[in-house]
């Protein structure tokens, strides 16, 4: 039955982009909301000043943190962080800071004292969800919950906006944080997008899963996360466990991962332009411009 779905073929992988990607920014900056089959996942970015460490004194703090709620799937436990919570968490986290998506530097804002320390909460709000096949003979399963997770922390990212600062007081060391309504806040500058895409592997090389469900999760006998970015770029790789993959299946795993990559990638840039838009009316709408009545009145 396997063979009937997992029939490995360069050609066809890369025509096997058909999955469902319903995506979603909700209005707060900084928030998002990705369903990927029936696992959603929300993603919220925070930022507070803080001292920056001392190897790195001209860099900011990008950390990661997951929450699973048993409501999202009965077999989550409440309080202390799971394996498959660290797991998830280092993927993401390991995606975004090696390949240095993110410009830390640009997060200093007095060398030595002062950095903003960015938080991404991912919050695991549904890990259920149904496999569905394509047209040709490659299966194409509900997204699992790493890449909806990346790709939550990813469109967070995009939409926040952090408080502008400056310096002042008599020695200029005084950082004075402005806000929202005195200067507009500032987006994070982010240079690519390194987008996770999960195999699985069974003991027969001529079968593999893209974005394995917990069924074949059950039976595959490995499996590997690729992070790459639209360019074909190789952000990080992570292989949990199981039996060695041949090179060449590995090649073509990373030749899919990029042209799903960069339709992703368009999808997301596409939800935050719609977002952005949508933002700056909200903003004419709150600070309408003045009338030539009340320029009148000023002027009397």
């Amino acid at each position: 039955l396997l063979k009937e779905y997992f029939l490995i073929d360069a050609i066809l992988l890369v025509e096997a982009i058909r999955c469902i990607l319903l995506f979603c920014i909700i209005e707060e900056d900084g928030s998002s909301e990705v369903q990927l089959g029936q696992t959603r996942v929300m993603g919220m970015v925070t930022a507070q000043l803080v001292q920056p460490y001392r190897d790195r004194p001209k860099e900011g703090i990008l950390s990661i943190f997951t929450e699973f709620s048993p409501m999202a799937d009965p077999s989550f436990e409440p309080g202390r962080p799971g394996e498959l919570a660290v797991e998830l968490g280092r993927i993401v986290d390991r995606g975004l800071r090696e390949s240095r998506a993110v410009d830390t530097e640009s997060l200093c804002i007095l060398a030595g004292k002062f950095v903003w320390a960015i938080r991404i909460d991912l919050h695991i709000l549904d890990n259920g969800g149904c496999s569905y096949s394509v047209p040709i003979n490659i299966f194409c399963g509900n997204r699992n919950l790493v890449d909806a997770a990346n790709i939550a922390a990813l469109a967070a990212l995009l939409t926040f906006r952090r408080p502008e600062c400056s310096l002042g007081g008599e020695d200029g060391q005084e950082v004075i944080v402005h806000p929202p309504e005195i200067r507009e806040p500032l987006p994070l500058t982010v240079h690519h997008l390194p987008i996770a895409i999960s195999f699985g592997f069974f003991s027969n090389e001529s079968i593999l899963v893209i974005d394995p469900t917990h069924n074949e999760e059950a039976v595959m006998g490995g499996r590997m996360t690729t992070t790459v970015n639209a360019n074909g770029d190789i952000c990080a790789i992570q292989k949990s466990g199981g039996e060695g993959v041949p090179r060449r299946v590995i090649m073509q795993c990373l030749q899919l991962a990029t042209s799903k990559a960069a339709s992703i990638t368009k999808q997301i840039k596409d939800a935050v332009e719609v977002f952005n838009t949508e933002r700056a009316l909200r903003k004419i709408k709150r600070h309408p411009t003045s009338t030539g009545d009340d320029v009148r009145e000023k002027q009397n």
